[in-house]
């Protein structure tokens, strides 16, 4: 299988995307350095063409997302080989949540078929491949708090920024 990545700088730091003929398989929250990015891509990284032609689309949409401007990426074509059923589910559900509001973990639970499997919905959230694109950081506790994120507790600032800014 072929694969290409790219790794690029936003306003809000450094991103990596790393696709398949089928379709973006992962992205990356925004690093400090580019070397962070490819260490969030995976080792499938090392097997993959650099070729940032193939990214010019989406790397001008998040740049406008990180501007402020409402973006939706749900259009961008996904490749989630491995991924369970329940996953896909949720990260679709994810996607469908609207930019500027948040849903509840217990909400993405119902929408992926399983409404008693918040911590299931939570799981998909901690594994999702794919941030930003399936906006995960708009995904909060029941309570109300803002809760995982990326390597946990250090990234909720991070979630906090970016639901700011979209709620701008």
């Amino acid at each position: 299988m072929d694969l290409y990545y790219d790794i690029f700088e936003t306003q809000f730091g450094w991103m990596g995307v790393l696709a398949s003929e089928t379709g973006l398989r992962r992205s990356t929250l925004p690093q400090d350095s580019p070397d962070e990015c490819a260490y969030e891509l995976g080792p499938e990284v090392a097997l993959a063409s650099q070729e940032p032609d193939r990214f010019e689309d989406l790397r001008d949409r998040l740049w406008r997302y990180f501007d402020g401007e409402h973006e939706t990426f749900k259009d961008v074509a996904v490749d989630m080989e491995g991924a369970s059923e329940f996953y896909r589910a949720a990260w679709k559900a994810c996607q469908s949540i609207p930019h500027g509001e948040t849903r509840t973990y217990g909400w993405l639970a119902e929408q992926a078929g399983n409404p008693r499997a918040p911590r299931a919905a939570g799981q998909s959230m901690a594994r999702n491949r794919l941030p930003i694109i399936v906006p995960c950081h708009r995904v909060i506790g029941s309570n109300g708090k803002l809760t995982g994120f990326g390597k946990g507790a250090e990234r909720i600032p991070l979630k906090r920024r970016l639901i700011d800014a979209e709620a701008r």
